[in-house]
C-alpha cells in the first residue's frame, strides 16, 4: 500500500470517529442515524471533504513529506469541501432531504473534519518517524541504471523512505561509482547463483532487476526467488508504478510492446466523450461571466483583439485551430514561433494574471465541444514545434494516440516547460496517461487540476 492509499484510509478512520459524534450531539441529533433522507444527506459531507483533500493534493508525496505545509492546508481544503456540500444540498434538497439546521452543521462540519484532519496527518507522521512506510528493496544490478533507480525513488518515489540493498555481478557491467559512494553499507558483489541468499537475509518486499548488461542477468537464481515468494519485478515496470511516470531515458520498445496498456475501449472512449461535452457546457456556463470581464479587460488594456488562435497538433497527428483569451502584446511573434520564458517580456499586465488564474485557457471548452480537444490529454504543441521534438526524442509521436487535452497529467505533475529537457520530462509524463488511459483516471486528474489553479506554480 503506498503511503497516499494509507493516509486516506487514516482520514476516513479519523472522519468515521468524529463525524457520528457531531451529527448525535450538536448538528440534527439522534434523528440522522435513521435511513431517511436526511441521514443520506449527511454523508454528503465526508464525501465531499475526501474528495476536497484529494483535489487539492494532500495525498501527494510533496505533502507527504512536508508535514508542516500539509497541515496548513487542511482548513482550506475541509473548507471547500463543506462549502461544495452546502451548495449540493441547496440544489439537491428537495431529493435528498435537506437539515433543518444547516448553519449548525455546516460549523460542525468544518470544525470536526480540520480536527479529524489534522490528527490524521500526526498519527501519520508519527508512524513515518518509526520507519513504517519504509519499502525494502533488493536490486540486482548496480550500473547507470541503479543509480538512476536510486536517484528517482529518493526524488519522486511513493514512499519517503526506501531501505535498498544493491547485489551485483561482473557480467552486468561495471558498478556506478556514485552508487558505490551513495550507499553507507556498499555493494554487494556475489555469484550469480546467490541471489537468492541476498534475500533471504534482507527479506525484501520486491527484488528489482536492473543490470545494465541483460546478459549478465542471473535468470535461475530470479526464478528460485519468485518461486520462493519474493515478488520479482522488471525496472521500467518497478518505476512505472512507483513515480508514476515511464522512464525515457532507459525505455525500449520491447518493454512497450509486452507490458500491459495502450488499450482504449469503446466504453471508456464513449464515456470520456461524455464528459467532456457535459462538463464543458457546464464550465462555459459557469464561466462566462469571468471570461466577458477577461476580454473587456484584454480590450481596456491596449485595445487588441481578445481571442487568439494557431494550429496546435491532437490525436493521429491531426491539426486543429486552437482559441486562447490573448494574453501578449500583438506583435509578440512578429520574429517567428517560440517558447514563453519565465517572466516573458511579451506578456501584457492583464495577460499575466489570466495565465496565472487560467482564465485563458477557458476558450479551449469551444475546442473540447467541436472534439478538436479533450478536457484531459496531453497539451497541444503547434506543428513546428512538435516536428522538431518527434526528430530529438524517441516515442514523442505516441503521445498522439489520444486527443490533447486542456488539463492532463503532465500539466499537474511538471512546470510548464519551454526546453528540450523540459518537453523530455513531460513526455515521461504524457507516456504514462496514454498506456494507463481510463475514465476513472481521467476523472483523477481533473479534480487534481483544481490544485494547479490554486497554486499555479508553472504558468508562464
Amino acid at each position: 500500500m503506498t503511503t497516499g492509499k494509507a493516509l486516506f484510509l487514516l482520514d476516513a478512520a479519523a472522519m468515521l470517529v468524529v463525524w457520528p459524534i457531531l451529527l448525535h450531539f450538536g448538528c440534527w441529533g439522534a434523528e440522522c442515524f435513521r435511513p431517511t433522507p436526511d441521514g443520506a444527506a449527511a454523508l454528503l459531507y465526508p464525501v465531499a471533504d475526501l474528495v476536497s483533500l484529494y483535489a487539492l493534493g494532500l495525498y501527494r508525496r510533496d505533502a507527504i513529506i512536508q508535514t508542516r505545509e500539509s497541515l496548513g492546508r487542511v482548513p482550506l481544503a475541509v473548507s471547500l469541501g463543506a462549502v461544495g456540500t452546502a451548495v449540493l444540498l441547496g440544489l439537491l434538497g428537495p431529493w435528498i432531504g435537506s437539515p433543518v439546521n444547516r448553519v449548525r452543521l455546516f460549523s460542525g462540519a468544518v470544525i470536526g473534519f480540520c480536527v479529524a484532519g489534522l490528527a490524521a496527518r500526526l498519527v501519520f507522521s508519527g508512524l513515518k518517524r518509526r520507519g513504517t512506510f519504509q519499502r525494502r528493496l533488493l536490486i540486482v544490478g548496480a550500473g547507470q541504471r541503479a543509480w538512476d533507480l536510486l536517484c528517482m525513488l529518493r526524488n519522486e518515489g511513493s514512499r519517503p523512505t526506501y531501505q535498498m540493498h544493491f547485489v551485483h555481478h561482473p557480467d552486468m557491467g561495471t558498478i556506478d561509482p556514485r552508487l558505490t559512494a551513495a550507499i553507507s553499507d556498499g555493494i554487494q558483489v556475489c555469484d550469480q547463483t546467490n541471489v537468492l541468499s541476498a534475500a533471504r537475509d534482507l527479506n525484501p518486499d520486491e527484488i528489482v532487476v536492473a543490470p545494465d548488461e541483460r546478459r549478465g542477468m542471473p535468470l535461475d537464481s530470479l526464478l528460485a526467488c519468485k518461486k520462493e515468494g519474493y515478488p520479482v519485478i522488471q525496472y521500467l515496470t518497478f518505476l512505472e508504478h512507483e513515480i508514476r511516470r515511464v522512464d525515457i531515458r532507459r525505455v525500449d520498445v520491447s518493454w512497450l510492446l509486452y507490458s500491459s496498456g495502450f488499450y482504449f475501449g469503446t466504453i471508456d472512449n464513449a464515456l470520456k466523450r461524455l464528459l467532456d461535452v457535459a462538463v464543458s457546457g457546464i464550465l462555459l456556463v459557469v464561466f462566462s461571466p469571468f471570461i466577458i470581464g477577461a476580454a473587456i479587460a484584454i480590450k481596456l488594456d491596449d485595445r487588441g483583439p481578445v481571442l487568439y488562435s494557431q494550429e496546435r497538433v491532437t490525436r493521429g497527428e491531426h491539426q486543429f485551430r486552437i482559441y486562447k483569451m490573448r494574453t501578449m502584446r500583438t506583435d509578440a511573434e512578429s520574429l517567428g514561433a517560440v517558447w514563453a520564458e519565465a517572466r516573458d517580456p511579451r506578456i501584457t499586465r492583464v495577460g499575466r494574471f489570466l495565465r496565472q488564474t487560467r482564465i485563458d485557457e477557458m476558450p479551449q471548452l469551444i475546442n473540447v465541444l467541436r472534439g478538436d480537444m479533450s478536457l484531459v490529454g496531453p497539451r497541444p504543441e503547434r506543428p513546428n514545434f512538435t516536428a522538431q521534438l518527434a526528430l530529438q526524442l524517441p516515442l514523442y509521436q505516441e503521445r498522439h494516440m489520444v486527443k490533447a487535452g486542456l488539463t492532463g497529467w503532465a500539466q499537474i505533475n511538471y512546470p510548464y516547460g519551454a526546453s528540450l529537457d523540459d518537453a523530455r520530462s513531460k513526455l515521461s509524463y504524457d507516456l504514462y496517461y496514454v498506456k494507463n488511459f481510463s475514465i476513472l483516471f481521467d476523472l483523477l486528474i481533473l479534480l487534481q487540476t483544481l490544485r494547479v489553479v490554486l497554486w499555479p506554480s508553472g504558468a508562464r
